[in-house]
């Protein structure tokens, strides 16, 4: 992609987000779109295969905060007519890829600008970082750093809490099998291209400037395939499925992102490959809640229990404690157990919170409602009234 058209480029429109979405908003809109446009989703839709490169291309600029920043400021300055103030300057400015009369948009914003101010960072440091971050080819032979790629893994809570290896499949793309990522049919190999001479651009002067352009006939590659590879059409890229085993650490949280190094795409040209995220979802255990570091738990207990007072049973992640009720203990409380809920690496690990609530029978035997008529009245002779301190008495 050219400078120019980075410029042009609105990253915002292509994720469908505001300019002012939060970091969260844009991460939602990528995974929606990456999801509808994946081609394992659109098999053989080009126009679905070129708009999933779009988002990505989109998120991988608008997801990192630097690269974010300087986007913003550049687009801001192109939208202000910055460039065109800075050619009305007097005098003829000749750049190394002018035309007559013309100079060249690197050079504006080079180093050694003239068009910079003290105190603040020029237009070519803004430039400069934010084409090669995104990978903007000068030429053909320039290494790019491989994208990130994004994956999604659901386990229950008791492994969520306990920490667990988890065998994840991936399927992103790779370097093709069959012509080993050089695009050409096996047997035959890419040639340079005659019309940029290997250089993947073309440079054109519009109004005092000079753009530097892709290669209509190479595609901004430096190399023409005469012959395309019939499994990959000449991309030398080929999408598989891996198996890879992610090491879930103890404590994960819902929504948690753990970063797999050198596990994303491979890099180009022996660039290093990008990091797989692995976004963690944890389902709801039938037993025990989570809050915090701490494991809740909600006991069911009698009447009699809370009344007379009982030692139950409680179950914990890997065994089951005894815990003394006190005579008189009403429905609800909680009781703390130290150091029984969720160890986070080799953080102290939280409690357990073990509310007790009272059961309520649905069926009684007739000696059992015998027996609850003679307590009712010996409660009321005894002058219990439970609703004797309610405010909406």
């Amino acid at each position: 992609m050219t400078q120019q058209e980075w410029i042009e480029r609105d990253f915002y429109a292509d994720l469908g987000v505001p300019s002012t979405a939060s970091a969260q908003e844009i991460k939602r809109a990528y995974r929606t779109l990456a999801r509808q446009l994946h081609p394992d989703a659109n098999p053989h839709d080009r126009t679905a295969e070129e708009r999933f490169k779009a988002v990505s291309e989109a998120h991988r600029v608008l997801s990192d905060p630097a690269t974010r920043k300087e986007y913003d400021q550049t687009r801001q300055l192109y939208r202000s007519g910055a460039f065109h103030r800075a050619g009305t300057r007097t005098g003829t400015y000749t750049g190394r890829a002018a035309g007559a009369g013309g100079f060249d948009i690197s050079d504006l914003f080079g180093g050694g600008s003239p068009f910079t101010t003290a105190g603040e960072a020029g237009f070519g440091d803004a430039f400069g970082d934010l084409f090669r971050r995104s990978g903007t080819r000068t030429g053909a032979t320039r290494p790019r750093r491989g994208s990130d790629v994004e994956a999604e893994a659901r386990l229950p809570l008791r492994q969520a809490v306990t920490g667990v290896v988890l065998p994840l499949q991936v399927n992103s793309p790779t370097a093709c099998t069959t012509c080993h990522g050089s695009g050409a049919r096996p047997g035959t190999h890419p040639r340079r291209c005659p019309s940029c001479g290997g250089a993947g651009t073309h440079t054109r002067n519009q109004g005092g400037f000079g753009f530097s352009d892709s290669c209509d006939d190479c595609r901004g590659t430096g190399m023409v395939i005469d012959t395309p590879c019939a499994d990959c059409q000449g991309s030398g890229v080929g999408y598989r499925t891996r198996t890879i085993n992610v090491r879930i650490p103890p404590g994960v949280a819902d929504g948690q992102r753990i970063r797999l190094p050198t596990q994303g795409e491979p890099g180009l040209r022996g660039a290093p490959s990008g990091d797989l995220y692995v976004t963690v979802g944890v389902d709801p255990d039938p037993v025990f809640g989570r809050n915090g570091d701490d494991l809740t738990v909600t006991v069911p207990v009698s009447f009699a229990e809370l009344t007379l007072g009982a030692t139950i049973s409680v179950p914990t992640l890997d065994s089951h404690v005894s815990v003394k009720i006190p005579a008189g203990t009403p429905s609800g409380r909680t009781f703390r157990i130290r150091e029984r809920g969720v160890r986070c690496r080799n953080e102290k690990p939280g409690d357990l919170l073990v509310t007790v609530q009272v059961a309520v029978p649905k069926r009684l035997d007739q000696r059992a409602i015998d027996a609850l008529r003679a307590y009712e009245k010996a409660e009321k002779a005894d002058g219990f009234d439970p609703r004797a301190s309610w405010p909406g008495r």
